[in-house]
C-alpha cells in the first residue's frame, strides 16, 4: 500500500475516535500517504495529525443548510483535487450517501465499506467493490482498529495512539492565577444526552469548593442560556465566550479536568490525555465510552443517569491518578 484515502465524514467525536487508525497504517506499510476526506467544520482536528498527508474538505454540512453558490462552487473544487490522486484503496469508515459518494469519486482500485446491513443509509453500497468483516460489539475506537486492520490483513498494538498535535495558540486563555482549571461541556446537540442544569450546578459549586475554576463553553444561544442557569450562584464560575474548535482545544490542554457529556469534545479531551470524565444518559458506554487507564473514566450508561456522587467520585479518581488533587 502506498496512498490511502480514509472517509470519515462528520461528527467531531467519530472523527477524534478513528485517529488511532492513521498510526496502525503507518506502522503496517512504512512510508504510506494517508488523505482524510472529511466536512470542513472538522478540518482543524484532521490537520493536528501529522501523519495525515492530505485533508480533503468540503462545506458539506453548510451547503445543505444554506445553499449558497460559494459553497457549491468550493464541494466542486474539491472534487477536482480529490480526482488529482491514485489510490491504492479508499477505505469508508462512515457508510452513508455523502461517504459513499466521495468513495466512488476518488481514483482508486480498492473501495471498502461496511455490509449493507451494517450501513448508516443502506443505499451507500454501491459504492464499494470490498465489505469490512462484521462489526463487533466493542468500544467503537477498537472496532474502528480492528476493522481497518482485517480488511487489510496487518496486526495492531495493543494501545491506540491519537497523535494529535495542538499547534501554539494565537491567543492567549484565560488565565486563573493558581486556580486550575475544569472545563464543563454540559451542552449536547441531542436532547437526551442532557444531563440535568441542577447537577451540573452542583458538580461546578463542589469544583469551586476545591479551589479549582469551574468553565462553562457554548456554541449557541441556547446553550449559553444553559450555561447562564448552570452558573447561577456558583462563585467563581467563568462562562467563556464563543470559540472556535482549536480554541476549545487549547482550554482543554490547560485545564486539570474536562467533564462532559457523550460529546465530541469530551472525547478530544481523553485523546489529548486529559482527565476526563464522561457523563451518559442516553448512549451506551461499552460503546461509547472513554476508559483509559490514569486518564479518563466515564459514568451512567443508556436509560442510567449517573448521580452527583458518581460523577465527583470519577473526577476525584482521574485527577488522582495524575496527582492533581
Amino acid at each position: 500500500m502506498n496512498r490511502i484515502l480514509v472517509v470519515m465524514v462528520t461528527s467531531m467525536g467519530d472523527i477524534v475516535h478513528a485517529q488511532p487508525i492513521v498510526s496502525d497504517l503507518h506502522r503496517a506499510f512504512p512510508g504510506i500517504k494517508i488523505d482524510w476526506a472529511a466536512d470542513a467544520a472538522f478540518v482543524d482536528i484532521l490537520r493536528w495529525n501529522p501523519l495525515i498527508d492530505r485533508v480533503i474538505c468540503a462545506p458539506l454540512r453548510r451547503f445543505k443548510k444554506t445553499r449558497d453558490p460559494a459553497d457549491l462552487k468550493a464541494i466542486v473544487s474539491t472534487i477536482i483535487w480529490l480526482r488529482r490522486v491514485k489510490y491504492d484503496a479508499v477505505l469508508d469508515l462512515h457508510g452513508v450517501y455523502k461517504s459513499a459518494i466521495i468513495s466512488s469519486l476518488a481514483r482508486a482500485r480498492l473501495r471498502y465499506g461496511y455490509r449493507t446491513d451494517e450501513l448508516g443509509e443502506p443505499g451507500a453500497a454501491f459504492a464499494y467493490n470490498r465489505r469490512f468483516a462484521p462489526r463487533e460489539d466493542i468500544s467503537v475506537v477498537d472496532r474502528l482498529r480492528r476493522t481497518v486492520s482485517e480488511a487489510l490483513g496487518y496486526a495492531l498494538n495493543e494501545r491506540p495512539e491519537f497523535n494529535l498535535h495542538i499547534p501554539e495558540p494565537a491567543f492567549v486563555p484565560l488565565a486563573a492565577g493558581q486556580a486550575q482549571l475544569a472545563l464543563l461541556f454540559h451542552a449536547t446537540s441531542k436532547s437526551e444526552k442532557k444531563w440535568p442544569a441542577g447537577h451540573w450546578r452542583e458538580i461546578a459549586q463542589s469544583l469551586s469548593v476545591w479551589g479549582m475554576t469551574p468553565l462553562l463553553p457554548w456554541g449557541n444561544e441556547s446553550e449559553k442560556g444553559e450555561a447562564r442557569a448552570i452558573a447561577q450562584e456558583v462563585e467563581g464560575v467563568v462562562i467563556l465566550p464563543r470559540l472556535s474548535i482549536e480554541e476549545v482545544a487549547h482550554y482543554i490542554k490547560r485545564s486539570a479536568v474536562v467533564i462532559g457529556t457523550d460529546t465530541g469534545f469530551a472525547h478530544l479531551a481523553s485523546a489529548l490525555g486529559v482527565p476526563t470524565v464522561m457523563v451518559f444518559t442516553a448512549t451506551a458506554r461499552r460503546q461509547f465510552g472513554v476508559n483509559v487507564p490514569g486518564v479518563s473514566l466515564s459514568v451512567g450508561d443508556s436509560g442510567q443517569p449517573p448521580s452527583i456522587d458518581e460523577v465527583l467520585n470519577a473526577v476525584q479518581i482521574v485527577m488522582r491518578k495524575r496527582e492533581l488533587l
